[in-house]
């Protein structure tokens, strides 16, 4: 299977410089309540609902703003989202796919289209891009959690896939009907993961030049930057020498 990108590592270290707080609490904010209000309030009794308040937590979320979404969920004037996956071509023919939880989906719709067309892509049917993806669970550690050897090994006895490591942390793959029982798992372990979540992980990823580097970074900031989006997936990679342009 395909490695960890380095890409993703490249986006990890942006973000934690310049992306907008409240824009990225806004948006986990709304993970949270659509997943309380599907299922049970409580994130011990809903495995959607622990995922997303981890992933708030992981981005140093305040409790009492986790607190106040899942009670929205409850509110009867609570909104309604509609989840919805966009699949199309970036530049130079990269796979990408977009997750959006939307209370306008001609609106989304819309403004995805035209990110693609205004990035030298475009939007293409459901199912165009997606069969180059396996849609898997993630489990995120930090090096400090153990060498690469000890993490693998805690990782196939959790009942994991695949384990990608390197200087920056430790990935872990699994089933994505098995997330939450391999991340307790692991939990016992190696400890609290940094973050537990399902990916579109790509089967194969394209190495690109700096140009097209460059003009997906910019498809993706922009379609990041749209309140409808909540996750923007492709199958590229960036080589060291174009990363350290960049």
């Amino acid at each position: 299977m395909a490695g960890h990108s380095k890409w993703a590592n490249i986006q990890h270290r942006k973000g934690k410089q310049d992306a907008a707080r409240s824009k990225m609490f806004s948006k986990l904010s709304k993970e949270i309540t659509v997943a309380a209000k599907m299922g049970d309030p409580d994130p011990d009794k809903n495995p959607r609902l622990r995922l997303a308040v981890k992933a708030a937590k992981a981005q140093s979320m305040p409790k009492d703003v986790i607190d106040r979404a899942i009670k929205k969920s409850q509110a009867g004037d609570a909104a309604d989202y509609t989840e919805i996956r966009y699949e199309g071509y970036g530049p130079n023919g990269i796979a990408v796919i977009v997750e959006a939880m939307t209370d306008n989906i001609n609106r989304t719709a819309s403004n995805v289209r035209s990110y693609f067309a205004k990035n030298g892509g475009n939007l293409g049917a459901t199912g165009s891009v997606s069969f180059m993806f396996d849609r898997v669970g993630e489990i995120t550690y930090p090096a400090a959690a153990g060498d690469a050897d000890t993490v693998m090994m805690a990782a196939l006895e959790a009942g994991a896939d695949d384990v990608d490591s390197d200087a920056d942390g430790h990935w872990i793959y699994c089933a994505m009907e098995s997330l939450s029982e391999v991340s307790e798992a692991l939990e016992k372990a190696l400890g609290e993961s940094t973050e537990s979540k399902l990916i579109w992980r790509p089967q194969n990823r394209t190495n690109v030049d700096l140009e097209t580097a460059q003009k997906l970074m910019k498809l993706i900031d922009t379609l990041e930057d749209d309140d409808d989006v909540q996750t923007v997936t492709a199958n590229f990679d960036v080589p060291e020498d174009v990363a350290a342009k960049l």
